[in-house]
């Protein structure tokens, strides 16, 4: 095979990217080389607005043949939580056939060394950037996030995951010099000399199981991480959102064999519906790493059953916001309006519990009762959605009926603060639209407490009235402890209070957000500084993204000879 691509020119284009990664993760401090802008596309070799709708489009009722050895039938069927029927297909692989396909391109890809590893990573994530807006409209209608939600979160914010474990992974692996001279002294006898050689060596094929609301965000961290390690990456989709992760395949497949690599050391491949392919594909020998996004239930199997790898999993838990006191009411409404009701509640991040002190609490505007707090933030979640344009933008569509009965359920767990109401779109009349339920509850009441310790994906949210700030804060330590949390917000003013939640927070390892009352929100969080999960609670067992997620997707191999 002949290299369109050589590592030299990879090296000089995307090496001071690398760099400008690796110093981000350093500081901590806030980088991105990919526009959230929609309208920052359409130079340079990326599609524009009007192209990627039309390159979306031109995929609908289409083929995706990825040239892929082993492929022994098609499998298609996504439905758009918008109401399309996407009519793509995709490869099914025989895996008798394409797992060893896979692994026989490991051996050069190791050989290649970590930095040539990282720069195809980066043209691959640049050739993905370029095509930013085609893989919104595949996102949008395969998730049901509104676009510019699935234009941000999907493309740049996913890109930029991707990117961060790339970097991650390569400082990991250059923290091992290539050789050393080892020489012991032995008195007046000569010494000891060795010269010692030290190589990444991967640990096998990866795979990566998708998830239905993010398949790319969720997706790109651990199919970055283990390629750039030096592993053949398989890619299994979840069966209602192949399309944006189908499509990263096929840019990476294309640039590793313009590199001079082989592409199957990235493959795709999906299932019929109800064959459970993924616990087949987990426990197979060959599979040495696994990461996963979704249910607990099967995160929980995973773990125990696959046995033979490295498996990384983002389960579920109970997010959880204290609310004490404020020195900005009105601002507080307003961050945790928009928090509860971004894409209908739809994020492993999104707040579920609001533990209320019963008595009430202290603000800028005077005391507020129990009642009032949880009616003000009613209102605030019904002004924020009062425009339906502005609701559909933020809501987006339910991605399942799953999260419809819940939604519909919820509202006969107790006295209903505000109710949810269907919301029409125009442009898509099939779509599910429907604002958050909030139910008020009681911590004190053994029924209520199997509500609130129990997860319920999407717009739904408990108000849990409480005895007093440090009843809270015990609740909050048993939850995270219990049921694990991806993101803890609290509001207070007081100091002791603070101290209290910050503690429970570092004991439990549940990432905390104190008192936003602006433009950032407790269920986002920018790659390169913040830390999405921590690896320490039930929630996840790893974060994206640290040296532990990606240091043991590889191992180090010493060769001593005598110097």
């Amino acid at each position: 095979m002949t290299a369109e691509l050589t590592a030299h020119e990879l090296i000089a284009k995307h090496r001071p990217t690398l760099d400008q990664a690796l110093e981000a993760i350093r500081t901590r401090a806030y980088w991105s080389p990919h526009p959230e802008h929609p309208k920052a596309y359409g130079e340079h070799g990326s599609l524009d607005a009007a192209a990627g709708k039309a390159a979306f489009d031109a995929l609908l009722g289409t083929r995706v043949d990825l040239g892929q050895p082993g492929t022994d039938d098609w499998t298609g069927g996504e439905v758009s939580p918008y109401g399309i029927e996407l009519g793509v297909t995709y490869p099914h692989a025989d895996v008798d056939t394409l797992l060893p396909a896979m692994q026989a391109g490991q051996r050069a890809w190791r050989d290649a060394g970590a930095e040539a590893r990282a720069v195809v990573c980066l043209e691959i994530l640049k050739r993905i950037s370029d095509r930013t807006h085609e893989f919104a409209h595949a996102v949008m209608h395969t998730s049901g996030q509104a676009f510019m939600m699935a234009f941000q979160a999907g493309g740049p914010h996913a890109q930029d995951r991707g990117l961060e474990a790339v970097a991650y992974a390569y400082a990991e692996q250059v923290r091992t010099p290539d050789a050393a001279e080892w020489s012991k002294p032995q008195g007046k006898r000569d010494p000891l000399a060795l010269t010692k050689t030290f190589k990444p060596v991967p640990r096998g094929i990866a795979l990566v199981i998708g998830c239905n609301t993010f398949p790319t965000w969720n997706g790109y961290p651990g199919l970055f991480a283990s390629l750039a390690t030096g592993n053949a990456v398989l890619v299994k989709p979840h069966p209602r959102a192949v399309l944006p992760l189908a499509l990263t395949v096929q840019v990476a497949r294309q640039v590793l064999a313009e590199a001079g690599f082989d592409p199957n050391l990235v493959a795709l491949t999906t299932e019929h519906p109800g064959e459970g392919i993924a616990k087949t594909l987990a426990t197979r020998p060959e599979i040495k790493i696994i990461d996963y996004t979704g249910s607990t239930a099967f995160g929980d199997w995973l773990e125990t059953n696959a046995r033979q790898a490295q498996v990384y999993t983002e389960k579920a838990g109970v997010n959880t916001v204290l609310v004490e006191s404020t020195d900005n009411y009105k601002g507080m409404l307003s961050n945790l309006a928009f928090s509860l009701s971004l894409y209908s509640g739809q994020m492993c991040t999104t707040p579920q519990n609001l533990l209320i002190p019963r008595d009430g609490i202290r603000t800028d505007g005077g005391p507020k009762t129990y009642d009032e707090v949880v009616a003000d933030i009613a209102r605030a979640v019904d002004g924020l959605l009062g425009d339906d344009a502005r609701a559909n933008a933020l809501l987006g569509a339910i991605v399942n009926p799953d999260v419809k009965a819940r939604l519909e359920a919820a509202a006969g767990l107790g006295e209903v603060a505000l109710a949810s109401r269907e919301i029409a779109n125009p442009e898509f009349p099939d779509a599910v639209v429907r604002t958050p339920v909030i139910v008020k509850l009681d911590g004190a009441k053994p029924d209520d407490e199997a509500a609130y310790m129990s997860e319920c994906f999407g717009p739904v949210s408990f108000a849990v009235a409480v005895d007093s700030a440090a009843d809270a804060v015990e609740l909050l330590r048993r939850t995270v402890r219990d049921k694990g949390a991806m993101t803890v917000g609290a509001y207070t003013v007081d100091a002791e209070v603070e101290g209290a939640v910050e503690e429970v927070c570092l004991e439990e390892a549940a990432q905390l957000s104190l008192n936003l009352v602006g433009g950032v929100y407790v269920n986002q969080t920018a790659a390169f500084s913040d830390f999405h999960g921590s690896g320490g609670n039930p929630a996840a067992n790893a974060a994206l993204c640290d040296g532990a997620f990606v240091a043991n997707r590889f191992r180090v191999i010493e060769v001593r000879r005598e110097a």
